[in-house]
């Protein structure tokens, strides 16, 4: 593979989760594959358990409730806490506290 072309696929990668994640994902209503996607650190298993705590106790209240699903620590909830939100009832999006 010539230089060039490492470096391309390299900026590639490195600016797509920013193209991708110009909005918040909403962690109430989003699927476990756009959970998957957003959350660093979160696969498809972790993004399912997600779902199961919000269906099993209701709304997040904050991104921070995040920390209440067993696996999420810290760590994995610093790394995306910019790209995520838990919006409010009229429709628009509340930044992540």
């Amino acid at each position: 593979m010539s230089f060039l072309r490492k470096l391309f696929l390299s900026l590639a990668l490195f600016i797509a989760p920013f193209i991708v994640y110009a909005d918040q994902v909403n962690i109430n209503t989003a699927d476990a594959e756009t959970l998957a996607a957003a959350i660093e650190g979160v696969g498809a298993m972790k993004a399912a358990e997600i779902i199961t705590y919000r269906e099993q106790n209701g709304p997040f209240k904050s991104v921070d409730d995040l920390l209440n699903v067993k696996g999420i620590g810290e760590a994995i909830l610093e790394k995306s806490k910019d790209r995520l939100t838990v919006g409010d009832e009229g429709g628009s999006s509340e930044a992540a506290q």
